[in-house]
């Protein structure tokens, strides 16, 4: 069950059910704040709904379950009403965005040579699908219509960086090369390797 409102006009919050670790369970329930006191913006019409879900994505960048939960009850809503309409929709998120976004291109240039294949080799690599976000929340994996660099397709976006000409390998090499950072960066705080940069 969703949070629910008190009469005096606070949310309350079920704990049941949460399998978050304390870090995630500690970002929902400060996102659920924002959202609880940024809704009072808000009347409680019907037609307030796509403006509340757009404050929310603005804020948080993606609608976390709960919160559509928290906005359906405000506006005496079902949550499946709410969702229902937030997935007609491509600007709205349902996963938090990875610390590396990577944007696949299947525009038509892209797609003709072979998007999708980048796609589907960024999915298994990562071992998450289209729209979804690595568990340690380090990359998401979007695909996106065109990004305005036809000749050098099939073409992904990496944070904010143009990749031309992709291929399965340069899918691997990009990955490569941000888990070969993090462990430079974790080795630096841990100041465990003992050895000299050159």
């Amino acid at each position: 069950m969703g949070p629910r409102m008190h009469p005096e006009g606070e949310f309350l919050r079920e704990g049941e059910g949460f399998a978050m670790e304390d870090a995630a369970r500690v970002e929902i329930e400060a996102v659920l704040d924002d959202v609880a006191e940024h809704l009072l913006e808000f009347g409680k019409k019907k037609s307030n709904l796509i403006p509340i879900l757009q404050m929310i994505q603005q804020r948080h960048a993606y609608l976390p379950a709960e919160a559509i939960g928290m906005v359906a009850d405000y506006l005496g809503m079902a949550s499946c009403e709410v969702y229902g309409v937030a997935t007609f929709y491509n600007q709205f998120r349902f996963n938090p965005p990875g610390k590396h976004p990577i944007k696949v291109c299947l525009g038509t240039a892209c797609h003709v040579r072979g998007g999708e294949i980048i796609l589907e080799n960024f999915e298994r690599k990562l071992g998450i699908r289209e729209g979804e976000t690595t568990e340690d929340r380090e990359f998401s994996v979007e695909r996106v219509a065109c990004v305005g660099c036809c000749a050098l397709a099939p073409v992904a976006v990496v944070d904010d960086s143009v990749q031309g000409h992709m291929a399965p390998s340069k899918v691997e090499g990009i990955i490569l090369g941000f888990q070969i950072e993090k462990e430079k960066r974790q080795r630096g705080k841990d100041g465990s390797d003992g050895e000299e940069e050159p």
